[in-house]
């Protein structure tokens, strides 16, 4: 089973709804602790390609980092494909329109809204950055952006957006769209040829290593020795891209890319524990 902390967080949702595009609506969460209403410390959380918020070890995470005095504010891209029913994958145009300078965007928007004073125990101006998988290059490139975050870690995370071979690409651009096999659902999703036109047209902008160059963010990149999906040469690529001393790569050995966790998670794997406590150990540390 899940560990329970001895106060589960408070936790209020929100909605922040785009007038122009509903498909663009972004829908989340925020945990904090119990009780208290200090100005916070927070992390903003960003799920991977094909992720959402409640996936596997999302809920355990935020438990916590709330644990150890941190808010969390989670949310599902615009382009996931989750919607009003935040657990299934019902938007299916919103999932075919997606592209990576969108979720950049959806990153903003959140990050506003915070800087709005919405959620006044939060402090605006103590925030970190967790990303896994591609949340972890979608984080990369916001923090080089906004440059004032106190600290950043990535789960996984990939060094690049692309992420497809070159006759996976060739057939893309022929049918104007890629079959994504949902592996848990048996579901398969189209992605438009939208996502490989952003990364053709703005290449500078999503070049992942380029944004670790700028990087003066204390960084810790967190990565399974075994990871399917994303081998661990992207997490070194990454490390070697910072300048010294900013960044720390830190393998979790014989660890799967989701740190062998699963969804619905029934209990915690011990690499996945391990992980959260470096993790909390390490914004305790820098927020």
């Amino acid at each position: 089973m899940t560990r329970k902390t001895a106060l589960e967080p408070r936790e209020r949702e929100f909605v922040l709804e785009d007038e122009r595009d509903p498909l663009r609506t972004l829908r989340g969460r925020v945990s904090m602790p119990a009780g208290d209403a200090r100005a916070l410390p927070w992390v903003l959380v960003l799920h991977g390609f094909k992720g959402f918020m409640d996936w596997g070890f999302y809920p355990e995470l935020a438990r916590a980092l709330v644990a150890s005095g941190l808010a969390v504010v989670r949310f599902n891209f615009s382009g996931s494909g989750h919607g009003p029913r935040p657990l299934e994958c019902t938007e299916a145009r919103a999932f075919f329109e997606n592209t990576p300078s969108r979720e950049l965007e959806d990153v903003e928007r959140v990050r506003a809204w915070l800087d709005s004073g919405a959620v006044p125990p939060i402090d605006p101006c103590r925030g970190a950055l967790l990303g896994h998988s591609l949340g972890g290059a979608v984080a990369l490139i916001h923090a080089a952006r906004r440059a004032d975050y106190r600290a950043l870690v990535g789960w996984a995370s990939c060094a690049t957006f692309r992420r497809f071979a070159p006759e996976v690409e060739k057939l893309w651009r022929r049918q104007g769209f890629v079959e994504i096999p949902n592996l848990r659902t048996k579901e398969v999703h189209r992605l438009g040829l939208g996502w490989l036109e952003d990364l053709e047209r703005n290449a500078p902008a999503l070049d992942v290593t380029a944004a670790c160059a700028r990087l003066t963010t204390p960084t810790l990149f967190l990565h399974g020795g075994e990871d399917e999906a994303v081998p661990l040469r992207e997490g070194e690529a990454l490390l070697r891209a910072f300048a010294p001393g900013v960044a720390h790569l830190e393998v979790v050995p014989h660890a799967s890319h989701t740190f062998e966790a699963a969804h619905p998670l029934a209990r915690v794997p011990a690499a996945l524990e391990s992980v959260l406590r470096t993790t909390c150990a390490f914004f305790s540390q820098t927020i």
